[in-house]
């Protein structure tokens, strides 16, 4: 908070959502929304980088480091349709097809590709994800309303707590299922 209080123009914020509760997490974002300096944000909480964020650097491992315009979601998007590009037009692209070799290798009962349920979960997750960061905005807006009353706030303040914990929740599987799409 002194780092703040002294308004710089430059910070590193890691993992700048964990153990925050709505209020304080809702104060971050939106101080962060009108920062007028360079902020680097290292985190796996995807709405809250997706709100944040216009420019991503990604590490691909072998120190090979890209540089992307735009949110996560975009670069998911982006990575997506280079996948059906190369499987449309027959490219293989060589090095990642070694690489998975060698760890097939290694790893034989890795697994490579998600099941038919997998796949549809994964696809009702990024729609069920959307819904409860709505309801999210919705609960916060209530909470921070003047003309609520106080049974209200309160059952707001245990709402939000119950969709932050199943986002969160459902945010983990989500990351764990597109490692695989």
């Amino acid at each position: 908070m002194t780092v703040l209080m002294k308004n710089p123009n430059f910070l590193i914020l890691d993992e700048p959502t964990n153990d925050l509760d709505i209020f304080v997490m809702s104060v971050l974002e939106d101080y962060l929304r009108n920062f007028q300096g360079c902020l680097i944000v290292v985190s796996h909480d995807r709405y809250f980088m997706d709100k944040m964020v216009d420019h991503l650097l990604v590490f691909e491992g072998n120190g090979e480091v890209k540089d992307i315009l735009g949110n996560y979601t975009v670069y998911r998007k982006t990575q997506k349709e280079k996948e059906r590009a190369f499987k449309q037009d027959g490219i293989v692209d060589e090095e990642p097809t070694k690489v998975i070799t060698e760890v097939a290798k290694e790893a034989p009962k890795e697994k490579k590709k998600l099941s038919y349920k997998e796949k549809a979960e994964f696809d009702a997750l990024e729609a069920e994800m959307e819904a409860l960061e709505a309801e999210k905005e919705r609960l916060t807006l209530l909470l921070s309303s003047s003309e609520a009353s106080n049974d209200d706030l309160m059952e707001a303040g245990t709402k939000i707590g119950k969709v932050v914990a199943e986002l969160e929740e459902k945010t983990d599987r989500w990351l764990e299922l597109s490692e695989f799409v």
